[in-house]
């Protein structure tokens, strides 16, 4: 089966305590589909966790308004730990979540007016493009974008996440994994200078490289109605060294612990991962288990250590009590779900 990308599936967020972090996140960012919640131990991600299984609870939370979800994610086992320095822009790892926004000037002004922590104003990137920054109780920040693609509307301030703006200590290595592998083939912008935006960051008032880049074609899939268009932002700081984000730290630990693509084709993707040299780390082999949920996983580093995970995804409950499932295992790799069982993920809404 060839290689296919749907889309970013979710974003991995770590913290101390998941119902505290999704209601959270239900509340502002409207990330209110339950599509899993498990409690089990973490038997393959050894590389990244020092050798040892761990205990963890982790949910996955979609928006239908559209985009990548969530995947909080907390270890149950031991008491998760903060980066022991403070994290500034272009320190090396995912440190920003961009958020796709319909109308962000209400979004901006709602949240200011409940009295979140927005870092400045409602500012412009170098493309033109309208957004504000807003750190969440866990000290974790997101961009929000505007965006007016969407799936469905909601009446959500923002939709799911629309990329990320990841630390990199050399962008044309980087791209080797981001716009090669990835395929986020097309440079929106590529600028080096000081930038108003980012000022409002911590370390913001360095100089800097970014690039942001998107993929040229529309992603094609199972969930790609639902996921969406995304973007990924690369940033290179300049005249300090850059520290690696999960530095002395193990994967799940709090912030940003990867980035998830849903994908058809493991056994082409891994074949070319090794080839252009960024073999898995990780590889499910198989059919993962989560509760209700089943598929492949796998992980590969970019450049940098940042962790990328792929999931082929193989069933998904419609209605778990019946027995019904969205079986996706065999299906053509290039074709989306119909619509009407795309939606019936909204019958997993949480209500606050």
């Amino acid at each position: 089966m060839a290689k296919n990308i749907s889309g970013i599936q979710q974003i991995g967020v770590g913290v101390k305590d998941v119902k505290d972090a999704w209601k959270w996140y239900i509340d502002q960012f409207g990330m209110d589909i339950n599509v899993f919640e498990d409690t089990a131990v973490a038997e393959l991600m050894l590389p990244h966790t020092d050798g040892k299984t761990r205990e963890r609870y982790a949910a996955l939370a979609l928006n239908m308004e559209g985009g990548g979800g969530f995947e909080i994610w907390q270890h149950t086992g031991f008491e998760p730990q903060a980066p022991a320095f403070d994290v500034q822009l272009g320190d090396l790892g995912i440190f920003i979540t961009k958020m796709k926004c319909r109308d962000i000037n209400k979004a901006y002004a709602t949240h200011k007016e409940r009295g979140l922590n927005i870092l400045g104003e409602l500012v412009k990137d170098p493309g033109g493009n309208a957004h504000y920054f807003i750190k969440d109780p866990y000290n974790n920040i997101f961009q929000i974008v505007s965006e007016e693609n969407h799936y469905k509307k909601q009446k959500s301030l923002t939709g799911g996440a629309f990329g990320c703006i990841i630390g990199v200590s050399d962008i044309d290595a980087a791209k080797k994994v981001y716009a090669d592998i990835l395929q986020y083939d097309e440079v929106v912008y590529d600028e080096e200078g000081a930038f108003d935006d980012f000022a409002q960051l911590p370390g913001g008032d360095h100089t800097f490289r970014r690039v942001l880049l998107k993929h040229s074609k529309p992603r094609t899939g199972a969930f790609s109605p639902i996921l969406g268009p995304t973007q990924i932002e690369l940033v290179q700081v300049k005249g300090r060294d850059a520290r690696k984000i999960f530095e002395n730290r193990i994967w799940g630990e709090l912030g940003y612990i990867h980035l998830c693509f849903d994908i058809q084709g493991m056994d082409e993707l891994r074949e070319e991962c090794k080839r252009k040299g960024f073999p898995f780390t990780v590889d499910s082999a198989d059919s993962f288990d989560m509760g209700v949920a089943a598929g492949h996983f796998s992980y590969i580093e970019d450049p940098d250590g940042t962790l990328i995970e792929f999931v082929e995804t193989h069933k998904l409950p419609i209605i778990e009590k019946l027995g019904w499932y969205m079986k996706l295992k065999g299906r053509d790799p290039k074709k989306s779900l119909p619509k009407w069982m795309l939606n019936t993920m909204a019958w997993s809404r949480i209500k606050n």
